[in-house]
């Protein structure tokens, strides 16, 4: 079997995406995979580390607000579409599948067009604009909510949940493993604050604008703070930074250990880390991010407050809300154990087993 993974531009496509083709290498016994990004992206680097080959198309996406950069779009659009047909003609796959991202859309339309067994894995509640274009043309649609027919045609959905890393999902840790692993005062609990790799300016501002609330109320908590690669020269300097409770770090290569020591987790609501949650059944504060299209996050975050499995707080009231609810639900255990177990009912472990299934039907289909 022959096949094509499409799309990236984030980790939330990005590792989905490395689930499902080491599922499939799992599954079929003689399968070839070819990842098809964007130039200049991310996974152009995680794919080949992870194991994959990967081809990039000089495609981005377009901007909506008016900008010189959208003059550009048209030919960058023009030339993937011709790249895309040349992989195409020359890896000739038995299946094509989009995962989101720049890339999945000019790799999807070309394949769809040539009659080949296309499949999109949508991430969030609320789809995006790609994956909206070539719904009509694609022959499957796995999703992670429920009500994805508002976006998409009804008979062509399947819900399968999101694929999580299996480093999240293998042999469980102890919480003793992962307090030594990060030097964390085993009298306390611990409060886990990620916003992704590069970090969140709105997070970060709100560890350094509550030192006192940190070092006062907060004192017995543990606060592991990612503060990402992008913000740590700066913030590291800080005063909260100093004090004995918090952990400031660039990036957390270790996530099972992370969420190992995590009574709570303060976190973006990006569709990947909501299915980590899920899967692990993990009490959450979240906070949508306000700088994403459709402000999908805040939908994301919503479908797991209306099913109280989490607490959301608005971006722009971080500063003031953040750490005094934070500090008080650590110290709630029933209302912990109330959101952890209706997380945990979210859950959709066999994710990744189910859209490979789908692959396979199509290709026999």
């Amino acid at each position: 079997m022959r096949v094509i993974i499409s799309g990236g531009g984030s980790g939330g496509h990005i590792f989905p995406a490395i689930a499902i083709a080491n599922e499939l290498k799992e599954k079929i016994k003689d399968v070839e995979i070819l990842f098809v990004g964007a130039e200049g992206k991310m996974e152009m680097n995680l794919v080949p580390k992870a194991g994959y080959k990967i081809e990039g198309l000089n495609v981005r996406g377009l901007q909506r607000k008016l900008t010189i950069k959208n003059l550009s779009f048209p030919f960058r659009l023009l030339g993937s579409l011709r790249k895309a047909k040349k992989i195409l003609r020359s890896f000739k796959p038995d299946i094509v599948i989009g995962v989101g991202g720049y890339a999945s859309g000019p790799m999807l339309h070309v394949s769809a067009k040539a009659k080949i067994p296309t499949l999109i894995q949508e991430q969030n509640s609320y789809a995006g604009l790609t994956n909206k274009l070539l719904a009509k043309k694609v022959d499957r649609i796995c999703v992670a909510y429920d009500g994805m027919d508002k976006f998409f045609p009804k008979e062509k959905i399947v819900l399968t949940g999101n694929p999580v890393r299996s480093s999240l999902t293998g042999e469980k840790i102890s919480k003793n493993q992962a307090y030594n692993h990060f030097g964390l005062d085993q009298n306390k609990k611990t409060v886990l604050s990620i916003g992704g790799s590069l970090g969140a300016r709105t997070l970060n501002a709100a560890f350094k604008n509550n030192v006192d609330i940190l070092s006062n109320e907060g004192k017995d908590i543990n606060f592991i703070w990612q503060v990402g690669r992008l913000y740590y020269e700066v913030y590291s300097q800080t005063k909260t930074a100093q004090l004995e409770n918090v952990y400031p770090l660039p990036f957390i290569d270790r996530m099972d250990l992370a969420y190992a020591a995590a009574d709570l987790v303060v976190c973006r609501a990006g569709a990947l880390t909501i299915s980590e949650l899920c899967n692990m059944g993990h009490s959450a504060i979240l906070v949508p991010s306000p700088n994403v299209a459709e402000d999908h996050q805040t939908m994301n975050a919503m479908a797991l407050v209306e099913k109280e499995a989490a607490i959301m707080v608005h971006d722009e009231e971080v500063s003031a809300e953040l750490f005094p609810s934070a500090i008080k639900l650590v110290d709630d255990e029933q209302r912990l154990l109330s959101l952890s177990a209706n997380v945990k009912q979210m859950a959709r472990p066999n994710a990744v087993q189910q859209i490979v299934s789908e692959i396979i039907k199509l290709t026999q289909r």
